[in-house]
């Protein structure tokens, strides 16, 4: 894994990559506030011996993917930012180490963006549908960008073949001309939620909390219409078998 990821870093134009090998996640590991860009998506399903937790991580669970967003955030030095993939369960799990864990993000830091992800973009690996958090250390929420993809340029499925009308370069642009005084529509595939709204909310981070589905009016005719519709139906079915009865005899 580590060739690998050596080569990979190598290829993308980095000369000399330095990689460690270690379990960030486990009481050997004491590095802490040293880095101004976290950028990751560490693995997120299973669970570690509580024996093995450092005890720097205060959040009371063995769930690795609520304790690697805490050990990212105390990576980060104050004003420092990251952005990590994490499943979607994350968002709106309702246990005390779920909820602990994104008020720690909101109320330590700035919640900066909660871009979620269709179920499928890690297949054939992992079907788990996921999302994208960008927070700073430090700082403070008042507002959080929401942004729904709903293509990655990929199919669902296990091929994952190349398809056209990917919502990333919208992402991109979207992100880049985002303006906090202006909320957005809550109808629209992007918006921005108070931190105040999210406070009442439990600190529920899903789309679909906030999310306004737009309602299809569908307009239907006057039941009298409809009845004098009926009853002409009724006279024409009833001449049709009248006139088949004559041909008959």
């Amino acid at each position: 894994m580590v060739r690998l990821a050596l080569m990979n870093l190598m290829m993308h134009g980095i000369d000399n990559p330095h990689v460690d090998y270690q379990d960030t996640l486990s009481k050997g590991f004491t590095e802490e506030a040293m880095y101004d860009v976290v950028m990751a998506n560490p693995p997120f399903t299973g669970s570690i011996d509580k024996g093995d937790i450092n005890e720097s991580l205060q959040l009371k669970t063995t769930k690795t993917e609520l304790l690697f967003t805490e050990r990212i955030f105390n990576l980060l030095r104050t004003g420092g930012t990251a952005g990590i993939i994490i499943p979607q369960g994350v968002l709106f799990g309702s246990a005390g180490a779920f909820v602990e864990a994104r008020k720690k993000l909101v109320e330590e830091g700035e919640l900066k963006a909660v871009i979620s992800l269709p179920g499928g973009v890690f297949k054939p690996y992992a079907g788990v549908a996921t999302a994208i958090l960008v927070f700073t250390r430090g700082g403070k929420t008042e507002q959080t960008w929401f942004y729904q993809v709903g293509n990655d340029g990929f199919s669902l499925d296990d091929k994952r073949q190349r398809i056209p009308g990917s919502n990333l370069p919208d992402v991109v642009d979207q992100w880049r001309s985002r303006d906090p005084q202006q909320l957005g529509d809550r109808k629209s595939k992007c918006f921005f939620v108070s931190v105040d709204e999210i406070r009442q909310k439990q600190y529920d981070l899903s789309f679909n909390r906030y999310h306004e589905p737009e309602q299809d009016e569908s307009v239907y005719e006057e039941p009298k219409v409809i009845l004098r519709r009926l009853k002409e139906l009724e006279e024409s079915i009833q001449q049709g078998i009248s006139e088949l009865e004559g041909i008959l005899g």
